[in-house]
């Protein structure tokens, strides 16, 4: 930064402000590039940071924290590290009343205990595919995973949300969630477990106790974590036009909602929930809400004409048996890169599959945009993506839009429908990260984009030009994507998350998970269906 930033953001007198940072450079602290005139932090704060590091005692650092949570949540908290293959407790704070009892020393199994799978979900990948060869998957209760491929969508999972979860895999009656607690280098240096009874610590506490210990975890050491699913939503606004018609059609309360897709063949709404593994067909007319348990991650759902389904995996591009939940794979744009995941899919106008990746825990600008012909044919179309969010098309084709969500960056390009060219990449809009981040998108006939803005309470709309149409206030602050569906295709559906929201947000937005739908006066584009080639 330059002079003139650094003391607009102190907030001190030009003077004061002028006398520190020469006293940082003399000290080494900071650094000043004569070439660009900016500053930078120095050689001696490196040094610093690197020594206090050296002499970091997690334990003494956890306590204030363990005792903080055990009051908080109500059940045993503890900390954890990795010892050999084993999970050693090195110290427990337990509940009021009936309480789980942890022994400090006391060592447990990785493959089927939270901390277990969360010390292993964050290893470096060399280290973690070494302990899972040498781990023996013994069964402990009926819930416990027993099989390499179930404990590796396990682990995916974890990355995906920031923390894992136990239902009785290690005792039955217990269940327990956990977090990391992250070093210098991004990998574990412990983690912080709750462990409570089944019948307290259920499905519904066990999620917003994770979001509980992942910012216990942060604060222990400082680490900020991953950027793209953030633990603080943006206070609720009032500024979007009122939409008398919106309606929550189905109070779900997802965990990540996400890829609406309307198959108007069959007059039906297809949409997933990331974080809690299944894909959801939904019938607007009889509000049925039909469910497939995936038991991996699948991030977006891709209908074809014979009525068959294509989904996202963490394994790939896969047809899927609605009745069943077998997965039959068809193409995979990123074997091999085993900390990116597929994300946002659509058919573009030359009916190929387009399709998103990025990196698990959306650490690094890893990601990139795919197009999948019907023969399974790969092209990479675009790299160096963050989160790589919603696609969509203008009504001639001749437009891809492209969201990459933590820049804040809508993008379009020149597209050629016939052989799927695209060029030309420019920011169609930019969302100011003080307003939310943009997510997943749909084209209405008339060219107008619709955006759901993650973590700011609404919906947009851009005319074709990038000019902020209007907005949908919503009673949520993380509607995740939208879709035109319906009779005439007049109704746009939208699907929201709870992931990370804090109890008070939860508490103002009771109905955040849910699937929303309105008639917003303007009618959507028509979506393609694949046809297998």
């Amino acid at each position: 930064m330059r002079f003139a930033d650094l003391h607009k953001a102190s907030g001190l007198p030009k003077p004061t402000f002028a006398r520190i940072l020469r006293t940082l450079v003399a000290f080494g602290l900071v650094r000043q590039d004569e070439a660009k005139g900016t500053y930078v932090l120095g050689r001696r704060f490196l040094e610093l940071s690197h020594r206090v590091w050296d002499t970091f005692d997690l334990v003494a650092a956890a306590f204030p924290e363990l005792d903080r949570l055990s009051a908080e949540i109500g059940e045993t908290v503890a900390l954890c590290r990795l010892d050999g293959d084993m999970v050693q407790y090195l110290e427990e704070r337990s509940g009021d009343g009936l309480a789980v009892r942890v022994d400090v020393g006391r060592r447990a199994p990785l493959h089927c205990t939270a901390a277990g799978k969360v010390l292993l979900a964050y290893q470096d990948p060399a280290l973690g595919r070494a302990i899972m060869e040498r781990l023996k998957l013994d069964p402990f209760t009926r819930q416990t995973i027993v099989t390499s491929d179930a404990l590796q969508a396990d682990l995916t999972l974890t990355r995906a949300r920031g923390y894992s979860v136990s239902y009785e895999e290690h005792l039955t009656g217990v269940n327990s969630v956990s977090a990391p607690i992250l070093g210098r280098d991004g990998t574990p240096i412990g983690a912080l477990v709750a462990l409570g009874p089944a019948s307290r610590l259920d499905a519904t506490s066990v999620h917003p106790a994770g979001r509980e210990l992942i910012a216990a975890a942060r604060r222990i050491t400082g680490s900020a974590g991953a950027v793209a699913i953030t633990s603080r939503p943006r206070p609720r606004a009032s500024q979007g036009r009122p939409q008398a018609n919106l309606s929550c059609i189905l109070p779900w309360g997802a965990q990540l909602g996400e890829a609406p897709v309307w198959d108007d063949a069959r007059h039906l709404l297809y949409w997933v929930d990331i974080l809690h593994p299944a894909v959801y067909r939904f019938d607007p007319r009889s509000g049925r809400n039909e469910a497939c348990d995936t038991g991996k991650l699948i991030s977006a759902v891709i209908p074809a004409e014979d009525g068959r389904l294509l989904v996202a995996s963490q394994d790939g591009i896969e047809w899927l048996d609605f009745a069943t939940g077998d997965m039959t794979l068809f193409a995979n744009p990123e074997a091999g890169l085993r900390d990116n995941r597929l994300n946002d899919a659509k058919i573009g106008p030359d009916g190929a599959i387009w399709i998103g990746s990025m990196r698990i825990d959306a650490s690094r600008p890893s990601g990139a945009l795919y197009r999948v012909e019907t023969d399974a044919t790969i092209t990479r179309k675009e790299s160096g993506i963050t989160v790589s969010n919603g696609i969509a098309w203008s009504p001639t084709g001749n437009t891809l839009y492209f969201v990459d969500t933590v820049p804040g960056l809508i993008y379009a390009y020149d597209s050629e429908p016939a052989s799927g060219t695209i060029s030309n990449r420019r920011v169609f809009a930019q969302i100011p990260e003080a307003e939310g981040r943009p997510d997943g998108i749909a084209v209405d006939a008339e060219g107008g984009l619709w955006c759901a803005i993650w973590d700011g309470w609404r919906v947009n709309r851009y005319e074709p030009d990038g000019k902020l149409d209007r907005t949908i206030d919503l009673p949520v602050p993380r509607p995740t994507s939208v879709a035109f569906g319906g009779a005439d295709l007049s109704t746009l559906f939208i699907t929201s998350a709870r992931t990370r929201l804090p109890a008070s947000s939860l508490s103002e937005a009771p109905l955040s998970g849910g699937l929303f739908a309105c008639k917003p006066g303007v009618a959507g584009a028509p979506v393609k269906l694949f046809q297998r080639g």
